[in-house]
């Protein structure tokens, strides 16, 4: 009987928790850049790919459920800035209408990094998902160690993690 009213007692702690932080995501609004991404479907992320995407600004409204992402992506060897908004559902992620319907959530955040997740549904019907690692400063060993965590429990494997600091960006010239 202990057990079970401790396990309840626990789980209604982690819901307010968990509720908490989500009533807070607009403190997240702010300069992000792109670390990593991994993806299911490697093509989406390689070079030209539509979700290699650079971001520079992400915006909650808590009080509208909406957010807003302005990122950069490479079309035909050029960038092109790109802005979407999405509208928070009930299960806390945000519906966004780019390259097919998108489920947007983030896992973690602090003040220097975000770990997100994306469920996209091509026009297709293809459904591909992805994992990203936002910094504002500085990398830490920590937030690295949670993207792996959460990308490889996505099944997303290890050679379909791009490195978005070492490679082309529009941040860097």
């Amino acid at each position: 009987m202990k057990v079970l009213f401790l396990t309840l007692l626990l789980g209604v702690v982690c819901a307010a928790q968990a509720k908490e932080a989500e009533q807070n995501l607009s403190e997240l609004s702010d300069q992000w850049r792109t670390v990593y991404m991994g993806s299911t479907n490697p093509e989406k992320i390689q070079e030209n790919g539509p979700f290699r995407t650079y971001f520079r600004k992400v915006v909650f409204h808590d009080e509208k459920g909406t957010v807003d992402l302005y990122f950069y992506v490479k079309r035909n060897g050029k960038w092109k800035n790109v802005h979407v908004a999405g509208t928070k559902k009930d299960d806390g992620t945000f519906a966004i209408d780019y390259e097919g319907q998108n489920e947007f959530k983030v896992i973690s955040a602090s003040e220097t990094h975000l770990v997100a997740q994306n469920v996209n549904v091509d026009e297709s019907g293809k459904k591909t998902e992805f994992t990203g690692l936002f910094v504002k400063l500085n990398i830490e060993a920590k937030e690295v160690e949670k993207f792996r965590k959460l990308t490889k429990a996505k099944g997303i494997k290890e050679k379909n993690v791009v490195n978005f600091i070492e490679n082309d960006h529009p941040h860097l010239g």
